[in-house]
């Protein structure tokens, strides 16, 4: 349980009787990332460069490309995406905002106060 506690964790539910749930600010952060990659025109993530090595050496870091800031209950999340090329930009964005914001809220009960997006990169189509 001492390994339990070394890692952010954030109390979501408590029940005298059954115990509590706490989450991980990693967890919430692999479900941003999953949230953002599903929305069409998102092609990827981006990461730093300790991101991309740990990918290149075959470890899947899901939480690439974000950043999430979780208080009592609430929570801030940056995103780094690479954007597929001929997609409308802010369209792109408001649907990975709603997407994210709503998975982050019905999976943890947590309420998200912002979504911030950074476009690191246009990914150009395979077609072209």
């Amino acid at each position: 349980m001492a390994e339990l506690e070394e890692r952010n964790t954030h109390k979501v539910y408590e029940k005298d009787a059954i115990g509590e749930v706490r989450i991980a600010d990693e967890v919430v952060a692999i479900i941003a990332g999953l949230a953002a990659t599903e929305c069409d025109g998102v092609d990827s993530m981006a990461g730093n460069i300790t991101n991309e090595l740990v990918g290149k050496l075959g470890m899947k870091n899901l939480s690439k490309g974000v950043k999430v800031d979780v208080t009592e209950e609430h929570v801030s999340v940056d995103l780094s995406l690479n954007i597929k090329y001929g997609f409308h930009i802010p369209d792109v964005c408001s649907r990975v905002q709603e997407r994210v914001k709503s998975a982050i809220e019905n999976m943890t009960g947590l309420t998200v106060l912002d979504v911030n997006i950074r476009i690191a990169g246009v990914s150009l189509s395979e077609d072209a």
